[in-house]
């Protein structure tokens, strides 16, 4: 029996109507190069063939009432891949803006906690184009937090994925099977009476790790803290409603850019979203003078031995959009981010996640609602998420398609009503950005400022300022 880890469960706790907990990505696909041609049936075969590679898309959450701890994961005997996949078309004209509506309502909605938890949205009719003539198609996916992160979703698109167009089908995986709910009760007693005792260790562990906070702050050695971002617009309790955009940059502009002031292209794509930030905040006469700060998920599947399907930890770094010379911002981003690394990698990689061991949804739940209908959601603990996700460096194939764009969108919060996810993928970089459109009404405002910031970023002198 695979139990859920108290971080995989959290994301089932804190989830409501107005926070769904699913983790989206967006593809664009050229369809001439399917074999046989494209059509919907086929392309439903080809992803039917690739199930028992794919326990994650078998595996559904199961519990019952008299387990006091974390459920568990149990093989769905009743799998049916029509609750899964899904057909539709794009409103007429089907360009960029109609396609990032459609997500959005899509989106919008949580999964059934009674199947495997995810779906997937075949949507025809972009541009105009008919798919089975060759044109395009899309494919939103929604695969909840709870199943993957960052670096388990990679394996799973490795398995949907492939380098040319006709590969071989990938090798059954096993998964977790069926699951007694007699036994599932009966560990979880014995694990709930046992956390007395993890709750001694997690008392030290959690008191050194302020101990060593407290001494990083006396040298300036420390990352951005918790509950010092600004207000923003953004910064408010979210409805179930959400807004999607999304950009292209040419990856090559990236790398030239942290060549040219000798950082690192993650140091570029947080100064890329703090330039559109910036400017976004001063149209609306609503930028803060202090500056935004980021919540950047990182892993740490090489730094702990949990189980979990989550393994992640997350750092807070400035983003400088009180500086208002783009290559300024770029050495102090650069700067801010180096510490903040180096303070994340110093850290307990694994009390955050032995915390949450300890929480169930009669505990997380009331926590999310009561920061979310009190005065402390007026006080952000950070601005927005922002993911920078290295992806395949040659061209990929879905299912027989070409990718020509992937746009990964993750989720918001209470809070922090933007997240901004950004992907290399081939030569390109593509940026996804998800919100509410109650805090943010015109997200395309946003997606299309990214062109604009990267021509800032490469006029700005690499040299400092006299």
């Amino acid at each position: 029996m695979e139990r859920l880890s108290g971080f995989d469960a959290s994301f089932l706790y804190v989830e409501s109507s107005d926070t769904p907990m699913h983790v989206c990505s967006l593809l664009e696909l050229d369809t001439s190069t399917m074999p046989g041609g494209y059509t919907f049936d086929r392309l439903r075969e080809a992803l039917l063939q690739r199930i028992d590679a794919l326990p994650e898309f078998r595996e559904k959450v199961v519990d019952t009432v008299l387990n006091p701890d974390h459920p568990a994961w149990a093989e769905d005997d009743r799998f049916d891949i029509d609750r899964h996949l899904h057909r539709v078309a794009v409103p007429v004209p089907g360009g960029p803006r109609e396609v990032a509506e459609l997500c959005g309502q899509l989106a919008s909605a949580p999964l059934d906690r009674g199947l495997p938890l995810w779906q997937m949205w075949v949507i025809e009719g972009l541009d105009g184009t008919d798919p089975r003539r060759g044109g395009r198609v899309a494919v939103l996916s929604k695969i909840h937090h709870a199943v993957i992160d960052g670096v388990s979703s990679a394996g799973l698109m490795s398995r949907l994925c492939s380098l040319a167009p006709d590969s071989q089908v990938p090798e059954p995986l096993s998964g977790a099977g069926e699951v007694s709910t007699l036994r599932l009760a009966l560990g979880g007693a014995v694990n709930v009476a046992t956390r007395p005792l993890q709750l001694a260790g997690l008392l030290s562990r959690t008191v050194w790790t302020a101990v060593d906070i407290l001494r990083r702050m006396r040298a300036g050695r420390t990352m951005a803290a918790p509950f010092a971002a600004p207000a923003t617009p953004f910064n408010a309790a979210v409805s179930g409603r959400r807004a999607v955009g999304f950009a292209e940059l040419d990856l090559a502009d990236v790398k030239s850019i942290a060549k040219r002031f000798t950082v690192t292209v993650n140091d570029v794509v947080l100064t890329l979203c703090s330039e559109v930030l910036r400017q976004y905040l001063i149209e609306r006469d609503a930028l803060p003078s202090a500056s935004l700060i980021a919540a950047v998920p990182v892993s740490v599947h090489d730094r702990v031995r949990e189980s979990g399907r989550n393994q992640t930890s997350v750092l807070f770094t400035r983003l400088e959009t009180q500086l208002a010379d783009p290559g300024e911002r770029l050495r102090a981003v650069a700067l801010d981010d180096s510490t903040a690394k180096e303070h994340s990698s110093s850290m307990d990689a694994t009390l955050v996640m032995d915390w949450t061991r300890l929480m169930n949804h009669l505990v997380a739940a009331p926590m999310m609602y009561l920061y979310a209908h009190s005065p402390l959601s007026e006080r952000p603990i950070h601005n927005l998420v922002i993911s920078n996700v290295r992806g395949p460096t040659a061209p990929l194939y879905f299912l027989g398609s070409a990718i020509t764009a992937m746009y990964p969108l993750g989720p918001i919060f209470h809070g922090a009503g933007l997240n901004i996810t950004v992907l290399s993928h081939d030569t390109k970089l593509d940026v996804g950005i998800i919100t509410c459109p109650d805090l943010v009404p015109d997200v395309w405002a946003m997606a299309d400022g990214f062109s604009l910031a990267l021509k800032h970023l490469l006029d700005a002198e690499p040299s400092a300022p006299s």
